[in-house]
């Protein structure tokens, strides 16, 4: 197999051995896999014809983008590891469609840059977008801070080219946001994780650039009070919230130990700190009065100067820079740092209705505490969608008791009509999960979908469907 793999691609372009490191460890180490080699296509063409011949030898394929996952979906053991990350080519920015065409090695970044160049932007942004790449995103209908707005990467996406397991290039690059022809699709291949086929192009949809933003930290007296706050701030701007995320004490806490650089906004930390941000295209919200203030900024100065005499809001700051912005980002973007380094772990990522999130964390932080006193949790959550990282930190590291943790912060997501995986993808890590709280019905459906477009189960098996 690996002589026909080179013929296809290059020598150059086929790894085994140490060469492989890089991509056969996951970046968080939680993962070692042990693939048969690491192939890296530079075409769709290419890509199929690897398929091909993996096939041929009954080797299973699991593709990979930047690596940037957190459930284990590129880990194999004797499959071959199908890298993207020479499929990075930008093929067209439509500045009058406000539309991308790009391959899905190309890294989120180079697509924030390409689209500012013609005065638009590329809605899909979180923390690790200086490494992972499209393709990535759209396997695991990633997030992120801007879904509020925007929605998740399913929504921002037109169109797909994908080969299929037999070799076949589908071609489902639409540039239409109206198309009854039959089935959509390309939502089948958006969130599978490469399990029926491998995403090699999309086209995505942009939108204008914002002329202004408006940026606060807030200290709220609670979560029911935040809400509140989200609410009249859509109202007053006809829904330009963009971001609305949320801090609560344990996470401060956290932050000024692991990143004191990063510094507190508050001389003492809220039991709720809130990130909220605004933004506009309008020129008339963008401009600066004759004070020298931006009409968008003083929407939301307004709002919380209202919310604080009515004692619902205790303390806020106005990003008055380009820089205090940026700080302000960087202390809900450190999110991944902050846990690192303590053990043991039960991180979740899950989804609540917007008026159920105070009540998911009472009932979640009392049921870890009675399974394990003395246990410790940090929570960040995109609080305008619902989306919650909530961690436990367990006293032992005790596989039952860990899956007791997680069964128990499970059962509250399910009582309050939640879901147990929101945007990091399902993987390795949440199969068990899977296997316990989603519907019999759709996992059958899921199962069936998987034999028809891949009979010989060679694309990246043992993940997504238990």
């Amino acid at each position: 197999m690996l002589t026909d793999l080179a013929a296809a691609v290059g020598p150059a372009n086929v790894l085994t051995g140490p060469d492989m490191a890089r991509h056969a460890r996951d970046w968080m180490g939680r993962y070692e896999g042990q693939p048969v080699a690491v192939v890296r296509p530079g075409s769709t063409e290419e890509i199929a014809a690897c398929v091909k011949i993996a096939a041929q030898h009954g080797v299973p394929v699991v593709p990979i983008s930047g690596n940037t996952g957190l459930v284990g979906g590129t880990m194999t053991k004797g499959g071959l590891l199908l890298s993207l990350e020479r499929m990075n080519r930008i093929r067209d920015v439509k500045r009058d469609a406000k539309l991308v065409i790009a391959e899905a090695g190309v890294v989120l970044t180079r697509l924030h840059e390409a689209a500012e160049k013609e005065g638009l932007y590329f809605p899909l942004w979180f923390g690790a977008r200086g490494s992972a790449m499209l393709g990535g995103v759209l396997s695991t209908n990633a997030g992120g801070s801007n879904v509020l707005r925007y929605g998740s990467t399913r929504g921002l996406c037109l169109g797909l080219e994908v080969v299929l397991p037999d070799g076949r290039i589908l071609d489902l690059m639409s540039e239409l946001h109206k198309d009854n022809s039959g089935y959509d699709l390309k939502d089948l291949f958006i969130g599978a994780e490469g399990t029926l086929g491998i995403i090699t192009a999309a086209v995505m949809k942009l939108v204008p650039a914002p002329k202004a933003h408006a940026t606060a930290t807030v200290a709220a007296r609670s979560l029911p009070d935040a809400l509140i706050l989200l609410n009249r701030m859509q109202e007053a701007t006809g829904g330009k919230v963009e971001a609305f995320e949320f801090m609560p004490r344990t996470y401060s806490e956290r932050l000024r130990e692991a990143r004191p650089d990063l510094g507190l906004p508050f001389d003492h930390i809220p039991e709720v700190t809130l990130l909220i941000e605004a933004a506009t295209t309008v020129p008339s919200e963008a401009a600066p009065d004759q004070n020298g203030d931006i009409p968008l900024v003083l929407t939301l100065e307004t709002i919380l100067a209202e919310m604080m005499e009515a004692g619902l809001v205790t303390d806020a700051i106005l990003a008055r820079s380009e820089q205090q912005r940026r700080a302000m980002w960087a202390r809900r973007e450190a999110a991944a740092e902050i846990g690192v380094g303590l053990h043991p772990e039960v991180d979740t990522d899950v989804c609540l209705p917007l008026d159920r999130v105070d009540t998911f964390l009472t009932r979640a932080i009392q049921r870890v505490e009675t399974l394990d006193p003395g246990a410790r949790t940090i929570t960040v959550a995109h609080l305008g969608d619902g989306n919650l990282h909530f961690t436990a930190y367990p006293t032992r590291d005790e596989g039952q008791l860990k899956d007791r943790v997680l069964e128990a912060i499970e059962d509250v997501v399910a009582e309050l009509g939640g879901s147990f995986s929101a945007e990091h993808g399902v993987g390795l890590s949440k199969l068990p999960s899977m296997r316990r709280r989603k519907d019999p019905v759709a996992l059958d459906v899921m199962r069936m979908l998987k034999r028809a477009l891949d009979p010989q189960n060679l694309m990246n098996p043992g993940k997504v469907i238990p």
